[in-house]
């Protein structure tokens, strides 16, 4: 695959890391005022549910297609994608706290 196709996919799943961690981060600083306040069980429970499901999916998005084409005899190219998702999301990452700095 070529590198910018590779570079465009990595930069989509990078997305969809952080368009998922803006959504959970979105539920978490609002869930008082949804759910109200929890004194029971099942508050503890559903946050680590929701802290399993995150790893889940970020997982997936971080390395299921890269490690669907290493399976699949790409090996340069699954290391190449890992690399650059982890770029984007580098870039994503400051690009937050520059935003948060300059807020602040």
């Amino acid at each position: 695959m070529k590198p910018s196709k590779l570079a465009l996919h990595s930069l989509l799943h990078a997305l969809g890391v952080a368009v998922y961690s803006m959504l959970v981060a979105s539920l978490m600083f609002n869930a008082e005022s949804i759910f109200g306040k929890m004194n029971n069980f099942f508050g503890p429970a559903t946050i680590l549910m929701l802290f399993v499901l995150s790893a889940a999916i970020v997982g997936l998005l971080i390395f299921g297609r890269p490690v669907y084409m290493y399976l699949e005899g790409q090996k340069k190219d699954a290391v190449l994608f890992v690399m650059y998702t982890v770029c984007w999301l580098t870039i994503f990452t400051v690009a937050a706290l520059s935003i948060i700095a300059a807020t602040h």
